[in-house]
């Protein structure tokens, strides 16, 4: 997909999404949508509504940085999407075998997250393939399906509803992320297969996918086990310096809450598993 139609669907889906409000207006005349009109953004974005229209339907590729920071104040727009609109809008070429094809997790680190024996870990690359996990998230995904991916977890899985207390806030979180660490890059052809079976099979994650947000998940992950019940953990998210673009998930519980137990009880799960 060309950038040029990338930049005009984000600043439409955008649009469709910050309210007269959102940004000092008020809400006058009858609206197809609870968005901004396209004249009220070029408006605040001091430009003609021609040139906003031809941006939005990928005839005008080439903004300039001063107009594109008039777009971020006009469509209120955070830290993350920002980066997103200058990505779509200037992308830049992507270096082969960096971010891509770093499938093998390193013995060193396999062996580290193996040592953990309270704190569920796993290893996963920017489209959320799930390259190496360890016994403890083993079990967390007892009974789960699509396990393979993170998203098609949420996604596909018929479980997931149950699984994650906060589903959509966590499915949202991951598509955001999913195309913030993709940018301009939505030709790579893994993230094309990814993105097209996810869209034919989950209702939920082609209107997700449609409202373009970008950003970073929320550490927190509330979570009910079939056996151990709920659990309240947080997320951290390393990278792992000996392979761009691989990502070192691991989860933790406040020490002495009933989800620090609960994660004893994993690990004791865990052990009658293990030949």
């Amino acid at each position: 997909m060309d950038s040029g139609k990338l930049l005009g669907e984000f600043l439409r889906a955008r649009r469709e999404l910050t309210t007269p409000a959102q940004v000092g207006l008020l809400d006058v005349g009858f609206r197809r949508t609870p968005g901004l009109r396209r004249e009220e953004v070029a408006m605040l974005a001091g430009v003609s509504t021609d040139y906003y229209v031809r941006l939005e339907q990928g005839r005008e590729r080439h903004p300039s940085g001063q107009v594109l920071d008039a777009l971020t104040q006009a469509l209120d727009l955070g830290i993350e999407a920002e980066a997103h609109l200058y990505e779509l809008a200037q992308p830049r070429p992507r270096r082969r075998g960096t971010a891509d094809g770093m499938e093998q997790v390193s013995p060193d680190l396999l062996r580290m997250m193996h040592g953990w024996s309270y704190t569920p870990a796993l290893v996963c690359n920017r489209w959320l393939d799930v390259l190496a996990r360890n016994p403890p998230v083993a079990i967390l995904h007892d009974g789960l399906e699509h396990t393979d991916n993170l998203l098609r977890l949420i996604f596909l899985d018929p479980r997931a509803r149950e699984y994650y207390r906060d589903w959509e806030q966590i499915a949202r979180a991951q598509v955001a992320y999913l195309r913030s660490v993709a940018g301009a890059d939505l030709n790579d052809p893994d993230l094309i297969e990814l993105v097209g079976e996810l869209s034919s099979q989950s209702a939920d994650f082609r209107r997700i996918w449609a409202r373009h947000d970008v950003g970073i998940p929320s550490k927190n992950r509330l979570l009910r086990h079939h056996v151990i019940g709920e659990l309240d953990l947080t997320c951290e998210a390393f990278s792992v310096a000996s392979a761009p673009g691989q990502q070192l998930l691991a989860f933790q519980a406040e020490p002495g809450s009933p989800s620090a137990h609960a994660l004893t009880r994993l690990d004791r799960l865990a052990g009658m598993t293990t030949p």
